[in-house]
């Protein structure tokens, strides 16, 4: 009997490079969650990287998508977008397997990461202050790299330079 074909390959060097560099790079990405009445939902949502490292978006808790994290903090964030020419399935993309955690203003930490926030996002200088806004830190557990055709790897937050 042969064996069946493994889409999978060994995670190398070349793989990690590409997930750091779509994590490094990304100012969005699409997160996934479950509704409260057990649908799924995606959206699109702002990203970024704290100064460890750890994934992280604001949010507001008017959001669907912020009540159904705070009632099931299991996500998937979809970050790398396709290049403005050729085949879309052909471009890298990284999908993690997360937890998400909040951090509202006036917690320890708030202040240093709303800066480095707005470094990198200066149009949320306009919400950023409200009070319903907080943000949502994500501890991965895994990521499925795409890095093109016929290249399908599994990482561990190591792998991809997060916080475990």
């Amino acid at each position: 009997m042969t064996d069946p074909i493994r889409p999978i390959r060994p995670t190398d060097d070349a793989a990690r490079q590409i997930a750091r560099t779509l994590l490094h790079d990304a100012r969005f990405a699409a997160l996934a969650v479950v509704l409260t009445d057990g649908a799924p939902m995606v959206t699109r949502v702002a990203f970024g990287l704290s100064h460890a490292g750890a994934p992280l978006t604001l949010v507001s808790d008017l959001a669907a998508h912020t009540q159904a994290l705070r009632a099931n903090p299991a996500c998937s964030l979809l970050i790398g977008e396709p290049g403005p020419k050729g085949d879309p399935l052909t471009h890298p993309r990284l999908t993690l397997q997360a937890r998400a955690r909040f951090l509202r203003k006036g917690a320890e930490g708030y202040d240093d990461l709303a800066a480095q926030y707005l470094r990198d996002h200066p149009k949320a200088k306009l919400y950023i202050g409200f009070a319903d806004f907080s943000f949502a830190l994500f501890s991965p557990s895994a990521g499925h790299l795409n890095g093109g055709f016929g290249k399908a790897f599994r990482l561990t937050p190591a792998d991809m330079a997060l916080p475990g």
